[in-house]
């Protein structure tokens, strides 16, 4: 099976592409809106971003699209969801009205509900959320889940900070990730936290007099009345209100092996020598390890971005190598570059190119160009002919109407341009590109120049358009102009670029065309963007280099 990677709404993705039952484990960590005042998200406060970019959108509107996916919801047309479910939904509509919360639930149950389709019966799902919905949402997924066979198994809680300060509050420091599961019959591998240097000094403080190995003496007995067992020819009870924790079988190998040993009063215990365990069985809380910080080396500058130890643990924990793990809502791409080093086959969902153009920009700087180009990746829904381009261009939904320029922009520049995520009015700038050349006439300094992109879509592009760019190139100091049209230019268009001259790099000794327009035909035949690759200006930070060790399962860091 590839691995596949999807540009669009995960939802018609699920729908379209994903069979039931072909998934292992599905993470997900959809954007929500902690940073606004609860009360407003509670009680449909406050207006709504609506020009904020979707990768990064934290807000909710109730619309058409949403009143048609809770009508769906309570027809229940394919019997996807259960009536716990569908009783919900109307109660909660009654609590908290049809607002940018509810709006959220609603879009959440859907997906979840698709989720739980496209698992195996064996798979498991983890969802990332923090503690504004988490409550809300550990209903929904009840309702899904445990409605149907499956079983909610553990509410994790995620230290994400040490510290914070929130005011007149208790500092909000952690995540919680809600794990279900379809079925009994499910992956579990027991992850461990090897022991530090102070836990061994305090607990394993014994020396095995024939072996000289450090050991730590363990009850044998817990919580709840049992039988009696033999302990070599002694039938001997447990104490009151207790069991003996293994089985006879256990203990009777333990006696041979001189595992277990008797106090001076008589009672059996066991020796748990050091070598013989990982280290401490990871539990429901996570206070190992922290979100990253800006001094992390796989920090890309993607705001949601978790660090790659927290999906190391969840893939460890309930797949095994090959199976299939998916993230539906996959953003700068953490799930998919660990479970690729994990050796698991993936699927990744995002409705922005921008996210699609940092994952594959992440993997290659991962993994190295020739590793990228052999991985089996099959790209979906990135426009591969002018129908499909005039298509994305033509998009009404308000979360992809920027879509058209970043596909445009990040394609042609190789990923090298960032895009403009400026709310609201753009300043004629859809993407901005750096060259490096002298400063002035001294050969002895340096400095970036800027390239700044336009992006029309309109079926009549007009010369004004050019002498639009040509003026925002003036007020920005830029160096060149990209103009990149959906239809084929006009003669005078053309002619009103090629006015403007060339631009002569001085520290490479090139020429370009200070305005050049690239037709999305253009884009189509793989015309690209072509400067030298010194110090660039990309998307995202570059991911630590990362390679490959054939005879080990993981990666070794170089």
């Amino acid at each position: 099976m590839s691995n596949k990677l999807y540009y669009g709404d995960n939802l018609d993705v699920l729908r379209k592409y994903i069979k039931d039952e072909t998934v292992d484990l599905c993470y997900i960590d959809p954007p929500f809106n902690s940073k606004r005042n609860y009360n407003q998200i509670y009680l449909n406060q406050g207006k709504e971003d609506k020009a904020q970019s979707q990768a990064f959108i934290d807000t909710w509107e109730w619309n058409t699209r949403t009143e048609k996916e809770l009508n769906e919801i309570y027809d229940n047309e394919k019997a996807l969801y259960s009536k716990q479910t569908i009783m919900l939904m109307q109660g909660l509509v009654n609590v908290i009205d049809k607002g940018s919360l509810m709006a959220y639930l609603v879009s959440m149950t859907i997906r979840i509900a698709e989720i739980h389709r496209v698992l195996k019966d064996t798979g498991s799902f983890y969802l990332h959320c923090d503690p504004t919905a988490s409550h809300y949402l550990k209903l929904v997924c009840d309702g899904i889940f445990c409605a149907k066979g499956g079983d909610f198994k553990n509410e994790i809680i995620w230290r994400r900070h040490y510290s914070h300060n929130d005011g007149y509050k208790f500092g909000w420091i952690h995540d919680v990730l809600l794990f279900y599961t379809k079925s009994d019959k499910y992956t579990y591998n027991t992850q461990f936290i090897p022991y530090d240097d102070e836990y061994i000094k305090k607990n394993y403080t014994l020396t095995d007099d024939k072996t000289g190995k450090k050991y730590r003496s363990v009850s044998m007995n817990a919580q709840g009345q049992g039988e009696p067992k033999y302990f070599g020819n002694n039938l001997l009870y447990p104490p009151k209100g207790t069991h003996w924790r293994w089985t006879q079988e256990r203990i009777n190998e333990a006696i041979n092996s001189g595992i277990i040993y008797f106090t001076k009063n008589g009672v059996p215990r066991y020796k748990q020598f050091l070598e013989n365990v990982e280290g401490l069985t990871v539990q429901d809380t996570w206070i190992d390890f922290y979100s990253l910080s800006s001094h992390d080396k796989e920090r890309l500058g993607y705001p949601t971005q978790k660090p790659e130890t927290l999906l190391e643990r969840i893939i460890n924990t309930s797949t095994n190598k090959k199976d299939v793990v998916l993230d539906a809502f996959c953003g700068c791409g953490t799930t998919i570059a660990v479970a690729e080093r994990l050796k698991r086959t993936w699927i990744g969902i995002d409705i922005t190119f921008q996210s699609i153009s940092l994952i594959l920009h992440r993997l290659e700087k991962s993994f190295g160009e020739n590793k990228f180009q052999k991985m089996d990746i099959e790209l979906n829904g990135i426009p591969k002919d002018i129908e499909s381009a005039i298509a994305l261009a033509n998009k009404v939904d308000d979360r992809t109407r920027k879509e058209f320029e970043k596909w445009c922009v990040l394609t042609y520049s190789k990923n090298r341009a960032a895009i403009n995520e400026k709310k609201g009015k753009d300043g004629g700038i859809d993407g901005i590109a750096y060259i490096q050349d002298f400063k002035g006439d001294k050969k002895q300094e340096q400095e970036l120049k800027q390239i700044v992109f336009s992006v029309k879509s309109d079926l009549k592009p007009k010369p004004s358009y050019v002498r639009d760019l040509i003026g925002v190139m003036q007020r920005e100091n830029a160096v060149m102009g990209i103009f990149i049209t959906l239809y084929e230019p006009t003669k005078d268009m053309i002619q009103e670029a090629e006015k403007q001259g060339i631009y002569e790099n001085k520290m490479f000794n090139l020429e370009f065309p200070k305005v050049l327009i690239v037709s999305v035909k253009d884009i189509l035949n793989n015309h690209r963007l072509n400067i030298p690759k010194t110090q660039e200006y990309k998307v995202v930070k570059s991911a630590k280099y990362q390679a490959y060790d054939d005879n080990e399962q993981g990666l070794l860091d170089l």
